[in-house]
């Protein structure tokens, strides 16, 4: 099990330790919002109506699976961003206690505040998160509808590791859903010495050549190096 539990983190010095656009601020999720972000989220970012972040649509989903001060411990949390009062996007992580990872679930800005920097926050936040609860691995998803979310994931850092063909589907125009490819990319945040590389004998020669072009060490090297460029 995680070393913290969620009771244990300062969401606050987390959220002012994320780059963001002067005048904007991040925030955990209160109850009473819930209803207006709902709402939100639907407007801003309908292809969501279907697929894995349609929970964000649902009263039940913050009512079972997310986390707010004071409340029960669960493994979602979910943060708001703020213009003065006024909310101007969120972005959610899940942690999962079994593999001690955290997977950078959704992120989503009005279109009249893009250019907030909100996903880069998001990152850096989920980074953060995953660290001061002693998890090993975090990693998220980017649509290849549109190339916005992979530059952040890829100015961050975080490499890239693969795309799922089909994996979560979202809804592309009034009325059509479709299956979508995504880019799925990872920030390892364990020392090589604790990761476990595969033998070359159990691997096949199509795996093994994939495991080469995306694990090799000048790869990782250049990883690391935007990683830290990240943080610096």
């Amino acid at each position: 099990m995680p070393s913290a539990s969620m009771k244990d983190l300062d969401f606050g010095r987390l959220a002012a330790s994320s780059p963001l656009a002067p005048g904007y601020r991040l925030a955990p999720l209160e109850r009473g919002e819930v209803p207006a972000l709902i709402g939100a989220v639907a407007a801003w970012f309908p292809a969501i109506r279907v697929g894995g972040a349609s929970g964000h649509l649902r009263e039940t989903f913050y009512a079972e699976r997310v986390y707010f001060a004071g409340g029960p411990e669960r493994d979602v949390i979910v943060m708001v961003l703020k213009r003065g009062d006024e909310l101007a996007g969120m972005f959610s992580v899940e942690r999962d206690p079994e593999t001690l990872s955290a997977y950078a679930r959704l992120a989503v800005v009005a279109p009249s505040h893009r250019g907030a920097n909100l996903v880069a926050a998001g990152l850096h936040f989920t980074e953060s998160f995953a660290r001061e609860l002693g998890l090993g691995l975090a990693y998220g998803m980017a649509t290849l509808r549109t190339p916005h979310v992979q530059r952040a994931f890829e100015r961050a850092g975080w490499l890239l590791i693969g795309i799922t063909p089909g994996y979560d589907r979202e809804l592309v125009e009034p009325g059509v859903v479709r299956r979508v490819y995504e880019a799925v990319y990872a920030r390892v945040l364990v020392p090589e010495s604790a990761l476990l590389r595969p033998h070359r004998q159990n691997l096949t020669s199509r795996t093994q050549a994939f495991f080469d072009q995306v694990f090799d060490p000048g790869t990782l090297a250049h990883a690391m190096e935007l990683q830290d460029a990240a943080a610096g």
